[in-house]
């Protein structure tokens, strides 16, 4: 009896391990009610000016308060460490059906001023051009 609970209590944890090292990334298509841009910001683009290894550095390492990869992961998929306690779950770069409508000028916005009811917060420590090296940070090398 003793051993017959004892393999029982194991299974149960190491499906239970299995399962949670498996729900990191964020789901697709992700739903969202996040306030729309301005239509001068919305359809802005300066992305073909931006340097996308400076946008790396900052997503992976150097923003403030946390580099973007807590929350996001570092493939983009919403997977970050301290993303997987948020609710909703952090944007999953790498879903085409989620990303396919959000501009540049859309996620600019969103650093910028953060986004209602989630837990992305005001990106204030960063300069317009840093957003900008970090959107194309994100749609070339994370939105594949």
């Amino acid at each position: 009896m003793k051993k017959s609970v004892m393999f029982l209590v194991f299974v149960i944890l190491t499906l239970f391990t299995v399962s949670t090292a498996f729900a990191g990334a964020a789901k697709c298509p992700q739903k969202r009610k996040t306030k729309k841009a301005p239509s001068s910001l919305y359809k802005k683009d300066k992305t073909a000016k931006a340097d996308a290894a400076a946008g790396k550095k900052i997503y992976v390492k150097t923003a403030k308060p946390m580099a973007c990869k807590m929350c996001h992961g570092k493939k983009g998929d919403g997977g970050g460490k301290l993303g997987a306690a948020l609710k909703p779950k952090p944007r999953n770069f790498r879903c085409a059906k989620t990303m396919k409508d959000v501009t540049p000028g859309q996620m600019f916005f969103i650093i910028k001023n953060g986004s209602k009811g989630t837990g992305m917060v005001p990106q204030k420590t960063l300069k317009d051009k840093d957003i900008w090296n970090v959107i194309k940070y994100i749609r070339t090398e994370l939105m594949k």
